[in-house]
């Protein structure tokens, strides 16, 4: 087991001017679950495969341990690396195909035999040892391809978006297996997804990446509590935070009737290049319903998400045009989103008054779209 250390990695592809990974600096801890995450097109898979030395480093270094491995050999790294799409050998069994690295190797047959008949029983697999991967679902190919991994018992485990072709249920299932069995090996472990709901629920810390540049970094709570930027606010979180302009008036956030009170903190750390605004940002957990005329946010029901145990509102900011493109759910949309009561859902059609929840805003900056002080 060993840490890996990204030290101002930067990776830039022929004819492009912009790097596809620019200057990471990031740390994974002895035995730690990393998430990269992001859109599509930010850098996370590019940065994984720099790891693992399928990618070019053109400038920094990246470490295994206390080991430079910037230009050592894919062989040569002591990885092993799950795809997202098994890349299992179709004519050969669940048993060749998991020790066949170890064959390539010179591993003895016992040993062989040995380590695979135990990652199997990690993995749930030894009734199927002796079967073709036609032979089995999509979640089992998966487990024989993290059984590919294991038996190698490598210092650190690659994972690239290993779950993308299973279906939701599936998903679900598999993704707490990963998680539980990463626990038991305590192997360091780089995962890329793009779907920040399992980057929430699985990873030790979670890093967020934008065009190749790294956002922030930290647990899953502190993501989500805490976010950096209005990117990191808009990207963590399901259903997505509520984000809106608002302007600055007597010490207060003023979109048309609805006013947020502001702290001095934040107040004194509002810069001129803000143009007298402030983006606020508010998770659908964090409003309450209202009744009209009490300062609320007045907000046109487009569609109601009945879950059973959750309700939510997804809708439009009631009110002129200008104020129609003010607040929205994530960094671009245009509609906002609001959990109510199950019990007691408003119709299609309907407006409905909402405030914040005091002391359940987050504050960012307007000009730069960093967080602020609250």
């Amino acid at each position: 087991m060993a840490t890996v250390t990204y030290d101002k990695a930067t990776r830039i592809y022929p004819g492009t001017e912009r790097p596809a990974v620019d200057a990471l600096d990031l740390e994974v801890g002895d035995g730690e679950f990393l998430v990269l995450v992001g859109p599509s097109g930010c850098g996370k898979s590019t940065s994984l495969r720099m790891l693992a030395g399928l990618e070019d480093v053109n400038s920094g270094r990246i470490f295994i341990g206390d080991r430079d491995v910037t230009d050592v050999q894919p062989k040569d790294r002591d990885i092993a690396m799950v795809f997202q799409n098994y890349a299992l050998y179709p004519h050969m069994s669940v048993a060749d195909n998991m020790g066949f690295a170890l064959k390539i190797a010179g591993t003895p047959k016992a040993e062989i035999r040995q380590r695979v008949e135990d990652a199997a029983k990690i993995l749930d697999l030894t009734e199927y040892l002796n079967r073709k991967p036609k032979a089995l679902s999509g979640g089992q190919r998966q487990r024989v391809a993290m059984g590919r991994a294991i038996v190698r018992q490598p210092q650190v485990f690659l994972m690239d978006e290993p779950l993308s072709n299973l279906d939701a249920k599936l998903r679900v299932q598999t993704r707490t297996q990963i998680a539980s069995l990463q626990r038991r090996l305590n192997v360091t472990t780089v995962y890329v997804t793009h779907d920040q709901t399992e980057a929430l629920t699985m990873g030790d810390r979670i890093a967020v990446l934008k065009d190749g540049v790294l956002q922030q970094v930290g647990n899953p709570r502190e993501m989500y509590d805490h976010p950096a930027n209005v990117f990191v606010a808009g990207f963590i979180g399901s259903p997505a935070m509520n984000l809106g302009d608002f302007h600055i008036e007597d010490g207060q956030a003023v979109l048309g009737s609805a006013r947020v009170p502001l702290t001095r903190a934040t107040l004194d750390a509002v810069t001129p290049e803000d143009n007298g605004k402030i983006k606020l940002g508010f998770r659908p957990e964090a409003l309450d319903t209202t009744s009209a005329g009490n300062g609320g946010i007045p907000i046109s029901v487009n569609l109601v998400e009945e879950l059973g145990s959750d309700a939510f509102v997804y809708g439009s900011l009631a009110g002129d045009k200008e104020m129609a493109e003010s607040l929205g759910s994530g960094e671009d949309a245009d509609q906002i989103i609001v959990r109510v009561d199950p019990r007691d859902v408003p119709m299609k059609g309907d407006t409905i008054h909402v405030r914040i929840r005091e002391g359940q805003q987050h504050v960012f900056s307007s000009a730069t779209g960093q967080r602020l002080p609250v």
